[in-house]
């Protein structure tokens, strides 16, 4: 348990919600039960802020853009904030949130200034970045080996390697597993396929749409759940309607409950450009669903290729479809890949082992 009354301050000013704010929840719900004195800053109106709120942890608020580091007033309050309270640890999210939050941080003196990054995307070298990463950053947190090595691809010379350390997501299985959740809709002779999660370009939900045309094509009587929402929602209907995939294609929306859209699936799909940590590839895997991905980014960590899914060429249609069909054409195949998941998921990602390692983090200073 913490010493003291020093605080471990999760800062995340972003809107939407997605697996960085997942963390930061999970996490400030696990430490708060152990007894540490926790803080959630998250942006007026947030899923972040609304949830830390109900699971009864204090919540303070602030409203950051990717220019609010010029915005001396703003500024002034965060170093006022970090001042007025006994905060030893601060773990940042967003670049935006480091440069703002984070140089605020600095200019209290704030002892532990940590960012978490949890996309796979290489860090520029640039002046600003150089200032952070050299003077205002302590400490890094990845959460996965990919987001590690993109955080170091153009920045071995400011960033310390040693400074990185490796956190994977975790998942409750405890409580995932106590959730209800509506029994599978069995349609007979179909193949459900399904994919979750923001429907933006990165995630490349389109491809799908190619996919199920090809596989249909062959013969293979499959349909596709798309959940979730975001700026490709109205391309994605458009395309639906214009392929004539209406009567194949459901598109529920924002997903709340997780375990009930994958417990109807057969095989989920995960046609992402990268990842950070695919979250939704371990809550596939808690579900006992086998997995076809792109053999790219963070997914060799978290899908065994031909043990708990099947890994292809990132774009390869024809590969993808391939790997749809054995698993169509096997349901012995598809079963065992799916309990294999399971298993692998109880063995790397429950969140008492994460939570273990994040606690030896903190208190490692």
């Amino acid at each position: 348990m913490a010493s003291d009354n020093q605080i471990i301050c999760f800062f995340n000013s972003c809107k939407a919600w997605g697996g960085g704010e997942k963390w930061h929840l999970e996490m400030a719900m696990r430490l708060h039960t152990k007894g540490y004195n926790v803080l959630v800053c998250a942006a007026p109106d947030s899923r972040l802020c609304q949830r830390a709120k109900s699971a009864g942890i204090p919540v303070k608020t602030f409203r950051i853009s990717n220019l609010s580091f010029l915005n001396p007033f703003l500024h002034l309050r965060l170093k006022r904030f970090f001042k007025a309270l006994p905060i030893k640890h601060v773990l940042l999210n967003l670049p935006s949130d480091l440069k703002t939050a984070g140089f605020a941080a600095h200019r209290a003196n704030i002892p532990d200034i940590v960012y978490r990054r949890g996309s796979a995307i290489p860090v520029k070298n640039s002046l600003i970045n150089r200032f952070l990463f050299g003077k205002v950053v302590h400490r890094i947190i990845a959460n996965s080996e990919e987001t590690k090595r993109t955080i170091l691809q153009n920045n071995q010379r400011i960033i310390n390697a040693e400074n990185i350390h490796i956190i994977y997501n975790g998942i409750d299985l405890e409580r995932f597993d106590a959730q209800e959740h509506e029994p599978p809709e069995n349609e007979e002779n179909k193949l459900i396929l399904g994919n979750l999660g923001r429907l933006e370009p990165q995630k490349n939900q389109l491809f799908l749409l190619d996919i199920l045309e090809n596989i249909r094509r062959k013969g293979i009587p499959a349909v596709l759940h798309i959940g979730g929402a975001g700026r490709l929602e109205q391309e994605l209907r458009t395309e639906i309607n214009r392929r004539n995939l209406t009567n194949y294609v459901h598109m529920p929306g924002f997903i709340d409950d997780v375990k009930s859209f994958m417990m109807q699936l057969d095989v989920f799909l995960l046609p992402s450009m990268w990842e950070g940590f695919g979250y939704v590839l371990i809550e596939a895997q808690a579900c006992s669903k086998p997995i076809v991905a792109f053999d790219t980014s963070s997914n060799p960590e978290i899908v065994k290729h031909n043990n708990t899914g099947i890994l292809v060429e990132t774009n390869n249609v024809e590969q993808f479809s391939d790997a749809i069909a054995t698993l169509y054409n096997n349901p012995k195949k598809r079963l065992l890949m799916g309990r294999n998941g399971r298993t692998f998921v109880q063995q790397r990602f429950d969140i008492s082992q994460t939570t273990k390692k994040l606690i030896e983090f903190i208190e490692a200073i």
